[in-house]
């Protein structure tokens, strides 16, 4: 099904509703695919930044159906997906894809790992949807309208003190980049409630909009690794960036609410966090 109306006579609020309608349709079906496809024996079809950073058969699969699904519902948007799609499309429109956001869970077996799809548009992200098939939850939010979970409104924590904090990270697969950010972690976790790793990162995203933490932060993200999960959060009260002044990018993401967002940041940015 091909997109007759132009973005220009769309009226306001039309792009993003059928944006936010492909984008939950397309991460529906793939979450379906993953979860019910999966293989007993899934093994690693390629590798990325090291031998350890691994893409599946289904990861690539599963783009292929994203893609597929969103290039037939509107052919003139751009694709960036992690698995290699790359178009530059004609609308003005760019879809952000992480077909498997949390690979390595995947691969095992856990169930932290989900589907994220944004679309943006002049740099900004309108539509943003993450699904988590084995939780049961889908994640989404459109610009200016708040962020939902299945449906329900969902909303930040309150904003305690860094002291009481729970705080959500990852790790790169780079040797020397793991070893600075356990550095990081040895000295931040005496000064927080506590810490929490689950492997991905859109999750982690969502789950600091769902007040399930209290914050979180990671080096060496993508955009399609933090594309939609970015714009859940916000749009649930969350601020996100990276170093001071600085927006959210590869060398850091930080997301959490107002008050803690700023004692979070300046503590990551006295530790080093956005180097390795």
């Amino acid at each position: 099904m091909r997109s007759s109306v132009t973005e220009q006579s769309q009226p306001d609020g039309r792009l993003e509703t059928e944006l936010l309608e492909i984008a939950l349709e397309a991460a529906t079906r793939a979450g379906a695919f993953l979860r019910d496809g999966r293989p007993e024996d899934l093994g690693v079809a390629a590798t990325k930044t090291s031998a350890i950073d691994v893409v599946t058969e289904m990861d690539i699969a599963a783009e292929k159906l994203i893609t597929g699904l969103l290039t037939d519902h509107r052919p003139e948007d751009g694709l960036l997906g992690e698995e290699g799609a790359s178009v530059e499309g004609t609308s003005g429109v760019e879809w952000v894809i992480d077909p498997i956001d949390g690979t390595v869970n995947y691969l095992y077996g856990l169930p932290g790992w989900a589907i994220s799809i944004a679309a943006r548009k002049d740099g900004e992200t309108l539509v943003g949807v993450v699904h988590a098939p084995m939780r049961g939850e889908i994640f989404r939010a459109v610009r200016g309208e708040g962020a939902f979970l299945n449906d329900r409104p969902v909303r930040v924590r309150p904003a305690p003190d860094l002291g009481f904090a729970l705080v959500g990270t990852g790790f790169g697969y780079l040797t020397e980049r793991k070893i600075h950010q356990a550095e990081v972690v040895r000295q931040l976790i005496p000064e927080v409630r506590d810490i929490r790793r689950a492997g991905s990162a859109a999750i982690d995203l969502c789950d600091v909009a769902a007040g399930r933490l209290d914050a979180y932060y990671e080096r060496g993200l993508n955009p399609w690794d933090y594309a939609a999960g970015d714009l859940i959060a916000r749009e649930a009260g969350a601020l996100t960036g990276g170093r001071p002044g600085e927006p959210l990018s590869p060398a850091l993401t930080i997301a959490a609410p107002p008050g803690l967002f700023e004692q979070l940041r300046t503590r990551l940015d006295e530790l080093g966090a956005w180097h390795d």
